[in-house]
């Protein structure tokens, strides 16, 4: 009987150890409560819990990932698409995290989803795409804002991927390759442009200077002598041909006429009635 006895303390004494040690990691801290009220914040290290009376909550003070599960948004354009996200948090104050909210995981899931729709809900599909970084900005700071209360730091949310239905998808391909066009004349437009320019500026040096075409036109020589080409083209300005072209018409002016070409019509003579 008396080692029954025995037996029987000591596995009550065990219980109660068990029961009123704990320890704690570095990363985890003890929301200690008595008799149902809060008492303190515990850890890291040895904590001990006087049994049947004292209780606590192990919190994970880490940095917690989450994934926001694809979202069905229409943005402000009216184009709808498929968003999901990742989500990262830790708790800072372990006290709020327990107190103030049932459960702070699912609680701040559930919020990031709705935040995540109303925030680029006010944006057009341009923005989403061009200005991923200034929206995932802008939802951390508003899930940030509202999670202070429970204890919760957000410290940073990324938009993973943005999803468009086929038809989206194929006019946006459809508008960039008509920018892409665009693009195209306008430079093809600029570089015609530049190009007369220099070559206004160009006529305008060797008509200035007499000697710059008879340079140029011994070049354009050079130029046709690299080829082995057996045709030269000897370019005759149009001054030294005044002079010829100036003698042709005279010439032709002198010329007499076939009968009666080029002479007026004699006037027609007649009684003129009164």
């Amino acid at each position: 009987m008396e080692a029954l006895i025995v037996i029987f303390a000591l596995f009550a004494i065990v219980i109660c150890v068990g029961a009123s040690v704990r320890i704690l990691r570095e990363y985890e801290r003890a929301v200690v409560f008595t008799l149902g009220r809060f008492q303190k914040v515990k850890g890291p290290g040895l904590v001990l819990l006087i049994p049947f009376i004292q209780e606590m909550v192990r919190v994970d003070l880490r940095i917690q990932v989450i994934e926001i599960p694809s979202q069905d948004v229409i943005s402000h354009d009216n184009v709808s698409m498929k968003v999901d996200a990742v989500l990262y948090f830790n708790v800072v104050n372990p006290e709020r995290a327990i107190i103030q909210v049932q459960n702070y995981l699912p609680a701040t899931n559930m919020l990031a989803q709705t935040t995540l729709r109303a925030v680029l809900g006010q944006h057009e599909l341009d923005e989403m795409l061009s200005e991923r970084k200034k929206l995932s900005a802008d939802v951390q700071s508003i899930l940030d804002a509202q999670t202070e209360t429970w204890g919760i730091k957000v410290s940073n949310v990324e938009i993973r991927t943005v999803e468009l239905t086929e038809n989206m998808v194929r006019a946006i391909a459809k508008q960039a390759e008509a920018e892409r066009d665009r693009r195209a004349k306008v430079i093809h437009a600029e570089a015609e442009f530049q190009a007369s320019q220099t070559l206004v500026n160009a006529a305008k040096i060797l008509g200035s200077i007499p000697a710059a075409m008879q340079l140029r036109y011994l070049q354009t020589l050079t130029e046709i002598g690299a080829e082995q080409n057996s045709t030269i083209v000897f370019p005759m300005p149009i001054d030294i041909m005044k002079p010829f072209l100036d003698i042709i018409e005279k010439a032709d002016r002198s010329m007499p006429r076939p009968n009666g070409a080029g002479k007026a019509a004699p006037p027609l003579e007649g009684p003129v009635e009164h």
